[in-house]
C-alpha cells in the first residue's frame, strides 16, 4: 500500500533534477567562501528576494535564531506571535541560547498582530524593563491555516519598527507559497524586513537547508553567530545544488499544492465527525478537528495508518496535514476515501 504522508512539506524527497545537479555540484570550503555553489545559490536567493546578501543555514529553525541572535543582546526583547513557529516550535532557542526575552502577543486567525498591540507592547525606556529591538513576523504563518501576510500588512508592520528604531525579521520559511498565493511578486512580501529566513527544504522540496537574506552588515554579522553555533558547513554545496533547483524549478508549481488542500479540506469538510475551515485553506496547510470521540486521537491516527494515511498532531483532537511534491489529486482522493471509512467505523 502506498504511503500518503502529509504529516509536513519536510517530507518531499528531491526531484531527479536535484539528485543529478548534487552528483554534479562543483564543490569548496565554504567557511573560507571558497563553494562555488553555496556562493551562487546564496547570491540567487538574496536578488530573488530584494536583499543584498545570503547565508546557507542547516535549517528554518537555524536561521530563524541566527538571525535573532545577529539583532539582539542579551537580556533585549523581541515581539511575535503567541503561535508563532519561532516561540512555540524551536526549543525555547531565543532564551536558552541569547537571553532573549520573548514578548507574545496574540495573532488573529489571518496570522497577524494587530498593529496597534504590537505598538502597545514596545517597552518604554525604562531600567526595570528589557528593552525592545526587534519585531518577528511569520509569512505564511504556520498555526493559522498557512495563512499568507500581505504586503500591505507587512509595510504597516515595518513602518511601525522603523518609527520605534526597531528591527523586523520575517520568518519566511514559506514566504514563496504566500507569493505564490497572494500573486505578487515576493519582493513584495519582504521589502521592509531587516532579515528573513527562506526554507528550501518544505514545499521547494529540496533535501536540506534554509537561506536568511539581510543587508551585507547583517550577513556579515550572521557568519559569525552560524559558525559559532556548529553551522559551518564545509562542502556544503550538495546542500546548495538541489537548493538552486528548487528555486529554478519549483516556486510556480506550489500552485497545484495550495489547490490540492483546498479540494482536501472541503472532501472532509463533509465527513461526518470531522470538522475543518476550508475557507481557510489559503496554502498548503489546513488543521482538522476530531468531533466525533468515539475513538482517541491514538486510535484515529492508528486507524489511518493502517490505510496508509499520515498526519500530524499538533493538539488534542486537532490534527494538521499539509500538501506539497509528490502529493497529487489521486493521492488526495485517496486520502478522503481512507478518512471516510475510518470515521464509518
Amino acid at each position: 500500500m502506498p504511503v500518503i504522508d502529509l504529516r509536513s512539506d519536510t517530507v518531499t524527497l528531491p526531484t531527479p533534477a536535484m539528485r543529478e545537479a548534487v552528483f554534479r555540484a562543483e564543490l569548496g570550503d565554504d567557511v573560507f567562501r571558497e563553494d562555488p555553489t553555496i556562493n551562487r545559490l546564496e547570491q540567487m536567493t538574496a536578488e530573488r528576494v530584494g536583499k543584498e546578501s545570503a547565508l546557507l543555514v542547516a535549517s528554518g529553525t537555524m536561521g530563524n535564531i541566527v538571525s535573532v541572535l545577529t539583532h539582539c543582546a542579551r537580556s533585549e526583547e523581541a515581539i511575535l506571535g503567541d503561535c508563532s513557529h519561532i516561540f512555540l516550535n524551536e526549543a525555547g532557542g531565543m532564551s536558552a541560547l541569547g537571553g532573549i526575552f520573548p514578548h507574545t502577543i496574540p495573532n488573529r486567525p489571518d496570522g497577524t498582530m494587530a498593529v496597534e498591540q504590537i505598538e502597545a507592547a514596545i517597552r518604554a525606556d525604562n531600567i526595570h524593563f528589557p528593552k525592545t529591538r526587534l519585531i518577528c513576523l511569520e509569512n505564511t504563518h504556520n498555526r493559522c491555516y498557512g495563512a499568507p501576510l500581505t504586503p500591505e500588512y507587512t509595510d504597516a508592520v515595518a513602518a511601525l519598527a522603523k518609527r520605534h528604531g526597531l528591527l523586523l525579521h520575517l520568518d519566511g520559511a514559506r514566504i514563496f507559497n504566500a507569493a505564490v498565493a497572494l500573486g505578487v511578486d515576493v519582493r513584495e512580501l519582504t521589502r521592509g524586513c531587516d532579515s528573513l529566513n527562506v526554507c528550501l527544504s518544505k514545499g521547494l522540496a529540496a533535501p536540506v537547508g534554509s537561506v536568511i537574506c539581510g543587508s551585507r552588515n547583517f550577513i556579515a554579522r550572521a557568519r559569525r553567530i552560524r559558525k559559532m553555533l556548529g553551522g559551518g558547513m564545509r562542502q556544503a554545496g550538495i546542500i546548495a545544488a538541489a537548493g538552486i533547483v528548487a528555486l529554478q524549478e519549483m516556486v510556480d508549481r506550489l500552485t497545484e499544492d495550495h489547490a490540492n488542500a483546498r479540494r482536501l479540506a472541503e472532501g472532509i469538510a463533509i465527513i461526518p465527525g470531522l470538522a475543518t475551515e476550508p475557507d481557510r485553506v489559503k496554502t498548503n496547510i489546513l488543521y482538522i478537528d476530531l468531533v466525533d470521540r468515539r475513538f482517541s486521537d491514538e486510535e484515529f491516527m492508528a486507524r489511518l495508518e493502517k490505510k496508509g494515511v499520515r498526519l500530524s498532531h499538533p493538539g488534542p483532537a486537532r490534527f494538521r496535514m499539509l500538501t506539497h511534491y509528490g502529493i497529487g489529486r489521486a493521492e488526495i482522493d485517496m486520502a478522503l476515501t481512507a478518512l471516510h471509512e475510518v470515521m464509518q467505523g
